[in-house]
């Protein structure tokens, strides 16, 4: 069902909400909310939802916290509005059974979408757009993991996008601009506002940018921001200082006195805090080898990789993403480990 003009036509429409393990639950309540006041204000029940999982059992948020849901993802009802909800676990979750039911539901017209790194399942079950080039977007800071696994994707430095019955997001507060507009084009403009005056929330055009610090400021500030993104997009192979003050078409003078004022750092200094913080994001977000995560960040060397990871972090990448790995896989299911560690277990 594409979501036009004739939308409002249609009798409460229905939203299902999947939850993936390391949801983002501030999204989902946004989300959820902005339905439930739709329907309080209106006096009508204009929509349902409801919140699924893979096996109908709770699910843990990023925060630590769990929620509930209401059916398994085999049980759910038919749907005019699938939302996919995912977080910290983009890719290792995403099951054969939860892949195909996005494509089901692509397939039978419906609006499908996806909030924070959703679109990593989007894109591994074929649905993220009309092709392999299609716009979407993600969290930005997922960005670089994204490039590494779908390099023709054309990624949009935005809140969220609609297009071609295709919903991308974000997350965070940018979950609720997203909400409003698709509340907007089932039953029109005015309900839309009324709730976001009751999140007490001024709505924002999808193409608002993600970060802040993308806003308009000083030549200075504008011109650091350049040296950032420059930087960003030359992680595999980083750009000695010449290479980048001709990138940026500055003097290197120039570039050096902008990163000591900016950043408090010279620029290669700077350079490095970037590219390790984009290797920390790759063993967060994903399962690369320690030695492909050195490469797409612009170490020769496994070794060397490790040894200033360890400076910057406190630790070695593989340490670091094993106790990450680890905290997050406590969470499955706790009981059930309880009784496996049996009595008098700390677990």
């Amino acid at each position: 069902m594409a979501v036009a003009a004739d939308a409002r036509a249609l009798t409460c429409p229905q939203f299902n909400l999947i939850l993936q393990p390391e949801f983002p639950l501030n999204a989902l309540i946004l989300a959820s909310d902005a339905l439930r006041i739709a329907n309080q204000n209106s006096g009508r029940e204009l929509f349902r939802w409801a919140f699924v999982s893979e096996d109908g059992t709770p699910v843990r948020a990023s925060n630590g916290m769990w929620f509930s849901a209401d059916c398994a993802i085999d049980a759910m009802p038919p749907a005019e509005v699938y939302l996919l909800f995912e977080g910290n676990l983009p890719t290792q979750r995403n099951s054969p059974a939860l892949l195909g039911h996005l494509r089901a539901a692509a397939r039978f017209g419906a609006m499908v979408g996806g909030v924070d790194t959703a679109a990593f399942a989007l894109a591994q079950a074929g649905v993220a757009g009309a092709d392999e080039r299609a716009e979407l977007v993600l969290h930005w800071e997922a960005v670089p993991t994204f490039k590494e696994r779908f390099p023709q994707a054309a990624l949009k430095e935005q809140i969220y996008l609609i297009a071609d019955n295709r919903a991308h997001c974000a997350g965070g507060v940018a979950t609720l601009d997203m909400m409003l507009d698709l509340i907007e084009r089932f039953d029109g403009q005015a309900l839309a506002n009324e709730v976001a005056n009751a999140l007490v929330h001024s709505r924002r055009e999808p193409s608002t940018r993600q970060r802040s610090d993308a806003l308009p400021g000083s030549e200075e500030r504008s011109l650091a921001r350049r040296i950032v993104s420059v930087m960003e997009r030359n992680l595999d192979f980083p750009l000695d200082l010449e290479g980048l003050a001709q990138e940026l078409g500055v003097s290197q003078r120039t570039l050096s006195r902008v990163c000591k004022r900016t950043f408090g750092e010279s620029p290669m200094r700077l350079y490095l805090h970037i590219r390790l913080q984009a290797a920390r994001n790759f063993l967060f977000y994903e399962e690369f080898s320690i030695k492909d995560v050195a490469i797409a960040c612009g170490f020769s060397y496994p070794a060397v990789f490790s040894r200033v990871f360890k400076a910057e972090f406190g630790q070695t990448p593989r340490d670091f993403r094993a106790r990450l790995r680890e905290r997050q896989n406590l969470a499955i299911r706790p009981e059930i480990r309880r009784l496996i560690a049996g009595p008098g277990s700390p677990m």
